[in-house]
Formats: C-alpha cells, structure tokens, sequence
C-alpha cells in the first residue's frame, strides 16, 4: 500500500524560508514522478512543482518559479520542496502527489492532478504578512 506523509509546514513570516518533505512507502519510488499541490481555503487544489522519476527534469507554476525548489533523492524514498520568500499568498495546505509512469512526459502532463494516483495527508504552511 502506497503512502505518502508530508512534513515541514508551520507559521512563517513573509520573507521566511522553509523546506517540506514527502516520505514514500510501498512504491517503487524511481519509478514515480513526483509533485507538490496546494490548496488554500475556499480555493482549488492547485500545481505547485513537479519532478520526474531520475530528478533530471522539474516544472514549476508560475507563481513559486524562482522562491521554490523541488528535489528528491531516490535513495531515500523521499521528495522535497524548499521554499525561500515566503508571502502571504504561499499559505496553504501542501499537498505531495505520486504517478506511475514508464515514459517521459510532456511537460503540461506535470501540472494536471488527474495524472496522480496517489496523495499525502497534506501539511499547513501558515505566512504571515
């Protein structure tokens, strides 16, 4: 059975810094892409970054291109979202999301939330302003 636990959020400051994990199990986890999603409240779920299955590719929305960093490492069955200046705009609730996948995907596939089968609990990210 497929889980994924994020981790890391918390009350912030504008300006703050923060990195949230997403921990894997019972997956096979190289052969996942991987994303971040968050929701806000009274909002749609929406697309935050995204990563494929070796790391070699990431795509990001528009609103967290060059504030935020995805990663994963593999060997540790675990995916990241580093967050640097922070806004108020940013709070939400974070939400990591896996899809199988054994070909390379266009790059519009990433944002789409249907393509992901599995999801995590999510964690809060509270910014103050």
């Amino acid at each position: 059975q497929v889980h994924l636990v994020e981790s890391g959020g918390g009350f912030m400051q504008a300006g703050d810094s923060q990195r949230l994990s997403c921990a894997a199990s019972g997956l096979t986890f190289s052969n996942y892409n991987m994303a971040w999603f968050r929701q806000a409240p009274g909002k749609e779920r929406e697309f935050v970054a995204a990563i494929n299955r070796d790391g070699g590719s990431t795509v990001y929305a528009d609103s967290v291109k060059g504030r935020f960093t995805i990663s994963r490492d593999n060997a540790k069955n675990s995916m990241y979202l580093q967050m640097n200046s922070l806004k108020p705009d940013d709070t939400a609730v974070y939400y990591c999301a896996a899809a199988l996948t054994s070909y390379r995907w266009p790059t519009y596939y990433y944002s789409s939330r249907g393509r992901y089968a599995y999801w995590g609990q999510g964690t809060q990210v509270t910014v103050s302003s």
